[in-house]
Formats: structure tokens, sequence, C-alpha cells
């Protein structure tokens, strides 16, 4: 298979109204990623075609794990914190790493892999195949290990693993149809993602300076998603930063003299506003939808590179 295949997306929605014809898994606070393993072989791709894989070295012995089988995996990095579950923000200082750093964190900061889902086997793509059928397959395969495990999935009681994963803190539920092809790069309702906590993707379109500990620096972002017209103002992000993220944005922006985004943004944010190039894409966790579309109290998470600004759209 392609090493350029995108992985298939989820789109935002509720629990089906029955749970006949779909499937459960828990949502993970991870990355995507793509493992393709040929030849003994791993090569890791991003969601964005980026090659990851010198950035988590201690995936490298999943081919092993095999038995000598090549495929074609879909899963989510994570880092696991003291509890077990999944953690963005641990995963932040690995995301970005290279070089030398990357073996020095990954001995602090460990990370692993879950697998939910097998696009090839030993050269014969599975992409039409319905989903039961991949997880079962993907179930016999076996590819476990300290690192890498497959994941659950259910093909009953919606509410009772949304409540589950209520009760672990975890992410949410992913609700699968159980006929359901592979569509890589798709996004449809055969898969739906059912959040417990709102996250959206953003990017970075300008800032405001800071007061106080923050004079003379970042104080809030001006972020935006994906419209009809071009990149839209979605609000004003200004909590949620470490002091060491905003040194780190103020080191990757790139400055411009007008507005990126399409489409009027409130004058009381143009008045001190700085431009930047819409380069970079970060993520936030909000409270909601505005009725005029901007972020209800949005709170950084952190940058990713997995996804490109292009792609960024409203999820829910």
């Amino acid at each position: 298979m392609d090493e350029g295949t995108r992985p298939m997306l989820a789109v935002a929605g509720e629990l089906p109204r029955t749970d006949d014809g779909w499937a459960y898994e828990f949502k993970w606070d991870g990355v995507r990623v793509l493992a393709h393993v040929s030849g003994g072989q791993l090569r890791l791709r991003a969601r964005s075609g980026t090659d990851v894989t010198d950035r988590y070295p201690e995936l490298m012995a999943l081919p092993d794990s095999l038995a000598d089988r090549d495929a074609v995996l879909d899963g989510e990095v994570v880092a696991l914190d003291d509890q077990g579950r999944p953690d963005f923000g641990l995963l932040q200082q690995r995301m970005h790493l290279t070089g030398p750093e990357v073996a020095r964190t990954a001995r602090r900061v460990p990370a692993s892999y879950f697998v939910f889902d097998l696009l090839a086997l030993d050269g014969e793509s599975l992409l039409d195949r319905p989903y039961r059928e991949r997880r079962e397959l993907l179930d016999a395969l076996e590819p476990a290990a300290r690192r890498w495990s497959p994941t659950p999935w259910f093909d009953t009681d919606g509410a009772g693993v949304q409540a589950a994963s209520r009760e672990h803190g975890l992410e949410g539920v992913v609700a699968k149809r159980l006929a359901s092809p592979y569509r890589p790069g798709g996004r449809g309702p055969e898969w739906l993602k059912i959040k417990n906590v709102q996250h959206q993707s953003v990017v970075v379109g300008g800032w405001r300076p800071g007061n106080g500990r923050r004079a003379g620096g970042i104080g809030s972002l001006l972020v935006g998603v994906q419209g009809p017209d071009g990149l839209r103002y979605a609000g004003r992000v200004g909590t949620g930063f470490t002091d060491r993220a905003l040194r780190q944005l103020a080191g990757q922006v790139a400055g411009r003299t007008t507005s990126p985004f399409a489409g009027e943004v409130p004058a009381d944010v143009v008045r001190e506003a700085h431009w930047v190039e819409p380069e970079l894409v970060g993520e936030v966790v909000f409270a909601g939808w505005t009725g005029d579309g901007h972020l209800r109290h949005p709170a950084w998470r952190g940058l990713r590179d997995d996804v490109a600004p292009a792609a960024v759209e409203p999820e829910s």
C-alpha cells in the first residue's frame, strides 16, 4: 500500500439510536499514525503524511510481533499518565522532537501505539472489507507487546461504552458501522466521534500583546478555522499556555502586515492585533460554539504538526 495513504476520519455526532449494525471503540487522546510494516522494517506516517518513524523509537520492534508478516496498521500514538490514561499534554513533549532529544525524552515520556484497524495484510489490501472483518483479522494477528496493542471494540451497548469512557476520564467514543469499508482520507457518517470534551484544531492567524507577567510578549492568540471563503476568525485564546509554550510560539510565528482571515474580525480584536502567516496549527479545548461562530471559553492544548492548516474545519 502506498505510504501516502491518509487515514479515514470520523465526523462529530451523537450515539446511534440503536446498536444494530454498529461497533464502538474508545476515543484516544493522541495523534493518528499509520504503521507500514514490510520486510521486517517499520515506517510511521502521521495523518498529514509526514514521516514520524524517528520520533518514536520504542515502536521499532513492532515488526517482530507480526511474525514476519507484512501489514499496514491504523492507530493512535499516545503518552500515558500515572493512571494509564492518554495525556495529550505529555505527548506534546514528544511530538516535535528530532535528533538526540528523542531518545532522552523517550526514557522519561514513553509513547505507546493503540492499534484499531488493519488496512493491508501480506500485500493484500483490506480497504474494501467491512470493519468487522478487518477488526477480526487484526485481533487474530495479535500485534501485542509492551508499547503497542490492539484496542478493545464492542458490538453492543454504545451507551455503556460511553459511560465507561467518562468514568475512566477518556476523550469519548467512536461509533463505526460494522459494514463500513475503509475510505482513505475520507470523512463520513459511517464513523462517528462522540466526545466527552470538545476539542478543535485551529489555525493561528495573529496574536495580541499580554499584560503583567506576559507584558512584552504574546498574551493571547487569534485563531481561525477554514470556511467557504477561506480562513474564518473563530476567536481569541488566552488561557492554557505555559511560559515555555509562549516562548515557543513567539519564535515560530512569521509576521505579516494584513489579516489572514477572510471576512470581518471584531474591531476590539483588530485594535492591538499582530497578524501572522497562517502556518501553525494548534488544538484547543472549548465549551461550544457561539451563535456567531466563535469558540466559547477556549483553552490552549498545544501545537500539532500532523494537521495541515487547509484541513482545519469546525468539528462540531
